[in-house]
């Protein structure tokens, strides 16, 4: 698949939507693109949407998906699934139930999870304990599949109802609240094929899920129950430089940098079992008045199982290789989450939010060996125990909004008070017996430390004539770092506390020339805050050793954008030109440990001036060509660049080899698109396809082969979907993710092509 074809298709269909009539014409059905203030809703008819006061007037959203679509045109085993096809969007998901489903935006790839906000109900899933492709990730458990009403997404820091962390994306997930007695049980199978390397076999997901949910007067409530046991291809394989000493087998290969790194089995086999498990109530105090709790229970036990390709005499053999033992794992994890608010609608002067959230890992231990036998297929019984239990967070947000003049009035002043406090603890203990993990012998590492934030913000939105509004805001953010502690063996160091203050402003002008034109522009000022595991957190790949930082100062970005939306009878097209201008982008590069040292480490540190430039085109239309077709997609192009560097990109690296060069872990093209054909209003027949370009990982460009296990390579993947309601209560959908089966690595192997059916029965 060619870049050029898939934007060639996509200006097709927007050359066809521009010889349309104009919105205002007659129509045999209702325009499926409505309109709420700064929301643009793309939904059929019947939908009505819940979107709170606060949300309408401080997340201009740009993109969204609701529960209807979802189900009628993806594939969906987990909730980030929801999201793959909006505009500029890669959900790093590596297999069913992954922990580590990173979301990368438009400006912003993987390794960036702190760069963006995701949020349900106003509670927060990002994890800003940490900016990677590990902790890092949103906690997607939180909610399951069944739970999404609908989604929406802002591109770009351009509100200042939201921390920094906004300056690639803010996401919110609404979930459903039931008027009366509602409930479902939901079965999905999922077989995929894979054949890699020495691995040929299939790899199977079942996941059930249970809903209900009814309101009695002044009192509802929803519960949700899902479960889910997977098994994964593997995630990982052991490499070496040279085969062992008195081995066979294994594959000859080369790594992203076209040195030697021959494949010697696979890690990584994962095997998950998930429970989670959500209880919400809510209580109508007065007719405008609402209190809500919901209690949010995940759990997963995994085990972690290889496979080497080596043989000695005739028998598999690890050959020594210690790959083998850290990719052979168990892990059990038991997270909790409390969120508790009070909300208005009064559809009148003010209304008002109150929420507090908590999140703990209240048990959270990966048990690993540390040595692999040099003959046989076994391990030592001494290994280490990562913990993580006692890691959280809770926030604590009051927001108001006041329509001067009431619901006609020109001016909706929006305004609030956040406050947060991440917490880390992680240590990693060395034990004699690493199969329970019960006794710890000593400390190999620790990096614990917590950040807070306290913020203010105010926001107004002046409608200065029917057709033209401008929003100014301003966000005041206190931050602080504290309580930072690491090991290493017997060395321990207690790390300063740091604290900064930052005022970010922001402005949005928005034109609607014409009903069917509308014309925005927004800038905004943002600050990125380290987290807590950029800051205290002690990393070890490979041969790698990444040092924590407990000096970092915040991303600091400059954003702009220009989208031009022009809509028609029966669709839309949308054109946006975008800059992201960063000093001081928190990114790891090679620099001494010690002042004047010729030794050189990878360090999280401060990136002097980098700056992201690109354009996104977003098409839709419904009853294109022939009644019941629907079409969406988009096409991204994105120019990262690095303009100063004080660092290095390797400890070989030249110095000023990397000014000029993309930045790492960002495609320069991203696309997608979604067909869906209606023939009859029970069935809906869907093909998509994903598209990326080429990743580079390092700061200056060195991946000179992509295609390989630790590269990033560019790929397309096409998927099918069918959903058919055979009554008002019973559905079911069958559909093929990576139907022409590619192969491709995002770091690791991603799934081949997998086959997932669904039936659903609600009431």
């Amino acid at each position: 698949m060619h870049i050029r074809h898939t934007g060639a298709a996509l200006v097709h269909v927007a050359a066809l939507m521009l010889g349309a009539q104009s919105s205002g014409a007659q129509n045999s059905r209702p325009d499926s693109i409505r309109k709420l203030d700064a929301v643009k809703v793309v939904a059929a008819p019947d939908e009505k949407p819940r979107i709170t006061p606060l949300q309408l007037n401080t997340l201009p959203a740009t993109a969204s998906v609701t529960s209807k679509k979802i189900d009628e045109t993806i594939n969906i085993i987990d909730t980030e699934d929801a999201v793959k096809y909006l505009p500029s969007v890669f959900l790093r998901k590596r297999n069913n139930g992954d922990t580590q489903a990173v979301m990368g935006t438009r400006t912003w790839g993987v390794s960036s999870s702190a760069r963006s906000l995701i949020f349900a109900d106003g509670i927060p899933l990002t994890a800003l304990i940490a900016n990677n492709n590990t902790i890092g990730g949103p906690r997607w458990g939180l909610v399951a599949p069944e739970q999404i009403e609908r989604i929406d997404m802002m591109y770009g820091p351009f509100s200042a109802a939201y921390a920094g962390n906004s300056m690639g994306a803010v996401m919110e997930i609404t979930t459903r609240m039931p008027d009366k007695l509602t409930g479902s049980i939901n079965q999905t199978q999922a077989v995929q094929t894979f054949d890699l390397y020495g691995t040929s076999s299939t790899y199977g997901t079942s996941q059930t899920a249970a809903t209900l949910g009814d309101r009695l007067g002044k009192f509802s409530f929803w519960g949700n129950v899902n479960y889910q046991n997977s098994h994964s291809q593997p995630l990982s394989y052991v490499t070496s430089a040279t085969f062992p000493n008195g081995t066979t087998g294994g594959f000859a290969a080369q790594n992203k940098l076209n040195a030697n790194a021959n494949i010697l089995g696979a890690t990584g086999l994962l095997h998950t079992a998930m429970t989670n498990a959500t209880a919400k109530v809510a209580y109508d105090i007065t007719p405008v008045l609402r209190a809500a709790y919901s209690f949010s229970s995940w759990s997963n036990d995994a085990d972690s199982f290889v496979d080497p390709f080596l043989s000695a005499s005739g028998q598999s053999t690890y050959a020594g290789q210690a790959g083998f033992a850290s990719g052979f794992y168990g892990m059990s994890e038991s997270h909790s989450a409390h969120s508790l608010s009070l909300r208005s609608n009064s559809k009148s002067d003010w209304d008002f939010e109150a929420v507090a959230t908590r999140y703990r890992f209240d048990e959270d231990r990966q048990r690993l060996p540390t040595t692999a036998s040099s003959t046989g297929t076994t391990f030592g019984s001494a290994g280490r125990v990562a913990v993580l239990d006692g890691t959280g967070w809770g926030t604590y947000d009051l927001k108001g909004t006041w329509r001067a003049g009431g619901l006609a009035g020109a001016n909706v002043v929006s305004l609030g008070a956040h406050y947060d406090q991440y917490s880390l603890k992680n240590p990693t203990y060395n034990t004699p017996d690493w199969n329970t993990g019960d006794v710890y012998s000593s400390v190999a590492s620790e990096g614990d430390g917590k950040t807070r934030t306290a913020a203010l913000w105010l926001q107004d939105a002046w409608r200065i004539t029917p057709g033209l509004k401008l929003t100014v805001g301003g966000r005041y953010e206190d931050w602080r770092a504290f309580d930072g502690f690491n090991a290493n063996g017997s060395t321990k160091v207690m790390q300063p506390a740091v604290s900064d203050t930052k005022f970010s402003p922001k402005a949005s002008l928005a034109w609607t020339a014409r009903p069917e034109w509308l014309v925005s522009t927004s800038v905004g000022k943002a600050y990125r805050f380290a987290t807590a595991a950029e800051l205290y957190q002690l990393v070890t790949t490979g041969t790698t050793f990444t040092a924590p930082n407990a000096n970092l100062t915040p991303d600091n970005v400059l954003a702009a954008e220009v989208r031009v939306e022009r809509r028609f009878e029966h669709g839309m097209a949308q054109v946006s030109l975008f800059q992201d201008d960063v000093h001081d982008a928190i990114i790891s590069q090679f620099l001494p440990l010690v002042a004047g040292s010729a030794t050189l480490y990878s360090v999280i540190s401060n990136v002097d001036h980098v700056r992201s430039r690109g354009v996104e085109l977003s098409l839709g239309g419904n009853d294109l060509f022939v009644q019941g077709l629907e079409m969406s997609g988009s096409v991204t192009y994105l120019d990262a660049k690095t303009l100063a560097l004080t660092g290095q990109a390797s400890a070989t690296a030249a110095p000023g080899s990397s000014i000029g060069k993309r930045l790492p872990n960002i495609p320069d093209w991203r696309a997608n698109f979604v067909t869906t054909y209606r023939p009859a209003d029970r069935l809906a027949l869907s093909l998509a396809g994903r598209y990326s370009g080429t990743v580079y990982t390092t700061l200056d460009n060195a991946d000179v082969n992509p295609n390989t296990y630790q590269g990033f390579s560019a790929w397309f993947v096409a998927d099918a979907h069918v959903n058919y309601r055979f009554t008002q209560n019973w559905s079911s959908s069958a559909g093929v993710d990576n139907l022409l089966d590619r192969k491709y690595f995002y770091f690791h192997p991603f799934p081949q092509r997998t086959f997932v059916g669904n039936v659903k029965f609600n009431f």
